[in-house]
């Protein structure tokens, strides 16, 4: 018994282009960031995918609907949220990259730590198991939200993937995790 989930990141939004961190709060995505997700869209045309997930922050909800919106039902799910990053919401993104391994178990200032995010991910992970053994699922999210799959389904501790470099690229490419029993 298993399912397959291909983790895809939202699109280009606003706040990338003008290198700030979103966390919680809800920019569109920028005119670039729809033309990319139209692509995602078209990439996966003739793919079998049983359902697409994604955040219920408008970014991740704006790239599924531009690219399987017409086609597929979307579940929209909060658990598959960025970091809230509290008070440091729209801080640099140079300066959340640089507290990603202290964030691991300690909380951005009134928001949340990594081991946080990776339990509402695993939350969503049970559900998933559940309700949709033997499917293929995309899983439209953020940048905590690979690093909480990584640590869920990789294998990886949260400091390992919380160490790791991160550039945001405009559709970079996709990951594929198996759920297993």
């Amino acid at each position: 018994m298993s399912a397959e989930i291909v983790f895809e990141f939202h699109s280009t939004r606003t706040d990338n282009e003008a290198g700030v961190a979103s966390g919680w709060s809800d920019p569109p995505l920028s005119k670039a960031g729809c033309e990319r997700a139209k692509e995602l869209g078209e990439r996966r045309r003739g793919e079998r995918i049983d359902a697409v997930f994604c955040s219920d922050l408008r970014r991740a909800v704006e790239t599924a609907q531009i690219a399987f919106g017409e086609r597929l039902p979307l579940h929209r799910d909060r658990r598959l949220r960025e970091y809230d990053y509290g008070t440091m919401t729209r801080a640099p993104v140079e300066q959340i990259h640089a507290e990603r391994r202290a964030r691991v178990d300690i909380a951005f200032p009134k928001g949340e730590s990594l081991r946080d995010v990776a339990k509402r991910v695993g939350d969503f992970l049970d559900d998933v198991r559940r309700d949709w053994d033997g499917k293929r699922v995309i899983v439209v999210g953020h940048g905590a939200t690979k690093l909480a799959l990584d640590h869920r389904l990789a294998g990886m501790t949260l400091e390992d993937p919380a160490s790791q470099a991160f550039t945001w690229q405009p559709m970079p490419p996709s990951w594929r995790f198996t759920l297993a029993d």
